[in-house]
Formats: C-alpha cells, structure tokens, sequence
C-alpha cells in the first residue's frame, strides 16, 4: 500500500521539485497508442495498410509522400491536438504548481505545457508532434504545424492521400520535411532544445543544496538513460535529494537509495487524486 502521508510530506518539504516522464504517464491519462480508440480512428488504415499501433505505424515504408502525410496527419492530430486537455496532467499541475519545479520528459505529445505548466521550465527532450523539421536535415530549425497537419487531415482523400500541393516541403532546400520526433540522427535539436537543456541543467545545479524531490513517471527501460539511471545518480549523490518513482511494472529501486525513495505501483491517476 502507498504510503501517501509520507508522499505528501515529502511533497511538502521540498523546496525544489523535478518531474521526470514518460509515455507510462500519458497512458495512464488516456492517450494509447493502441486499443479501441485507435482502433475506430484509424479503421481506415487499418484495412489498406495493416497498421498495428500508432509506434509501428510510425515506421511503414509508405510509397508516396501524398499517402505518408495524409497518415502522418490523422497521427498527429490523434497523439497531440486532439486531446490537448487530460485530468491528470491538470491534476499533477495542481499539486505542483505553487513549487519550484521543472519537468524534463520524453513525450511528445505537449500534455505539459497543454495543461498549465510553464514551457520555459518543461524539456521536451525527444521533440514534439507540433514541430516539423528538414528531414535530411540542411538546418536546424523548426516549424509549427498545426494549421498544415488541419489542412492536410480535411483533404485526405478516399484513397488515403491527399493533394500534392499540400506535401510539406523545406523552406530551404525543397525537399522532405518529417515531425521532429527523435528515431535516428536527422533528429534536429534546434536552439530551444539547448535553451531548455541548459535550463533543466541549470536548475539541479541551482538547487543541489536544497531539499529536492524527484517525481518519476511512467519510464521504463526503453530510454533509461535519459531520466531514470539520471535521477537514480542524483539521488545517490545528493543526501538532500529524494526519488518517488510512480511505475506498475518496473519500481524497483536500488538498494542503496532505498531509504530515501518510494515506489508506487498503485494507478497514477488514483495516487495522484489522493494526493
């Protein structure tokens, strides 16, 4: 059972917060990449091309760029602007939002910032639906895309497709553009991502005197490196530092951090509102 008075004292006496998350937390505040919704959203998909899940989908070798964006659409308005809104993530603001904190995820679907937290104190460190990038890439900027991403999705076609005259092009070498979502090394890291990587660094250096209290989220063992082993090191280094690893398969803590750390296997939503 989750000792949630200890939680909430532990909430309480810091004097710095950092959340770290992953897609553990977006599942449990309804966004799925798969299941019934998926499902009904994409039935048509589904019969033309066999589509599984909105990760595996992500890699089909789809044969023309009037049939890849009329799906990279409809993915990226279900994973990002559709559901701009969750009771969770409101919920975690609430708690939260009164403190010193900063967020370092690796979703990228904007619940964050689409739910009240600041976007100067939230790195979205593996990029965002909402971006678009050279896919080559000949530069590193970014382009929001979610006036293209509704053109594109209300012109979609009975084949699946939609006009050519709607293929987003670089501005600057006129060929293909991709969602700044990192999958290989044509990831760009544009200026924002090292503004908000000096910031979250930044603000462990600024606070590693103080009480800090890590909030994990939702991070298995697909990308440990970025947040999980991270704040694992921290809390072993720091004495002031504590770790509350929400995460139904995979809280196992290390042995010697355990006395400064609590694993909470219990729902997030259901912790969270106890909270």
């Amino acid at each position: 059972m989750t000792d949630i008075i200890k939680i909430k004292k532990w909430i309480d006496e810091a004097n710095a917060i950092i959340i770290g998350a992953g897609a553990g937390l977006s599942d449990a505040a309804g966004i799925h990449y798969s299941g019934a919704k998926f499902e009904h959203d994409f039935i048509d998909w589904i019969r033309k091309y066999g589509i599984k899940d909105l990760y595996t989908s992500s890699f089909y070798p789809f044969r023309t760029e009037e049939e890849r964006w009329a799906y990279w659409s409809k993915h990226i308005y279900f994973s990002y602007y559709e559901r701009r809104n969750t009771d969770l993530y409101k919920n975690l603001f609430n708690l939260i939002k009164d403190k010193n904190y900063f967020v370092i995820t690796t979703n990228t679907d904007g619940q964050f910032i689409n739910n009240g937290f600041d976007k100067e104190r939230v790195f979205e460190v593996q990029g965002s639906y909402s971006k678009l990038q050279c896919a080559t890439p000949c530069h590193n900027k970014l382009y929001d895309n979610e006036e293209q991403v509704k053109e594109m999705l209300s012109n979609i076609d009975e084949d699946l497709k939609i006009p050519s005259s709607l293929v987003p092009k670089c501005p600057v070498c006129g060929k293909k553009m991709s969602v700044n979502l990192r999958c290989d090394n044509t990831f760009v890291e544009d200026d924002n991502w090292f503004k908000m990587q000096n910031k979250y660094n930044n603000f462990i250096r600024n606070n590693s005197d103080k009480n800090v209290l890590l909030l994990e989220f939702g991070i298995g063992f697909n990308t440990p490196g970025i947040i999980r082993f991270p704040f694992e090191q921290m809390t072993f280094m720091y004495d002031n530092f504590k770790l509350i690893r929400f995460n139904d398969k995979y809280a196992m803590i290390p042995e010697e951090i355990r006395d400064r750390a609590i694993p909470v296997t219990d729902n997030i939503n259901g912790t969270i509102d106890l909270i």
